[in-house]
């Protein structure tokens, strides 16, 4: 059983990755969180072990949100000074620019509902229609059109969202 985690890891660990990041916008913390996915499995040993890690996945994403929520009101609690800011640099203006397209796509991401979302991001770690339905709980006939409704919801936020001029830099 040990060799079919193991295999589970090396072809798994990089869309649970990429699907916890997208959940909790952090690499290092969705790496962290892909480890623990991975130990409990080792312990659990799951019968479906693919769908079985992406169910724990979200369950872990959804639990780190929670806390990043009550970290951020303890810290505003604490916190009345503004923070200081440091002069940028060209490479910071590129690091910013990025985070506010992360910022952007996560704020879109965030309009969808939970199941439109976990369809959407599930699929984008690269599971199938079977795995993404006994995950979800949905029927596999019905994977395709909720995805393809996400996929729309999605791109409908994004653009009704107003980023300020985000084509003007771009003029």
């Amino acid at each position: 059983m040990t060799d079919e985690i193991e295999r589970l890891y090396k072809t798994t660990y990089t869309a649970v990755v990429r699907f916890l990041y997208r959940k909790v916008w952090d690499a290092d913390r969705a790496e962290d969180l892909a480890q623990e996915v991975f130990i409990r499995a080792m312990a659990h040993r799951p019968e479906k072990p693919r769908s079985w890690v992406f169910a724990v996945a979200a369950n872990l994403a959804r639990d780190e949100a929670r806390a990043a929520i009550r970290r951020k009101r303890h810290l505003t609690l604490l916190s009345n000074d503004p923070v200081p800011m440091s002069t940028p640099d060209a490479g910071a203006d590129d690091a910013v620019e990025n985070d506010e397209r992360k910022a952007q796509v996560q704020q879109a991401l965030d309009t969808l509902s939970d199941r439109d979302r976990q369809v959407l991001l599930l699929w984008d770690a690269g599971m199938s229609y079977p795995e993404i339905a006994e995950s979800t709980g949905l029927a596999v006939g019905a994977i395709g059109t909720t995805l393809a409704r996400a996929r729309k919801r999605l791109l409908e936020a994004y653009d009704r969202m107003d980023f300020g001029n985000r084509h003007a830099a771009h003029s």
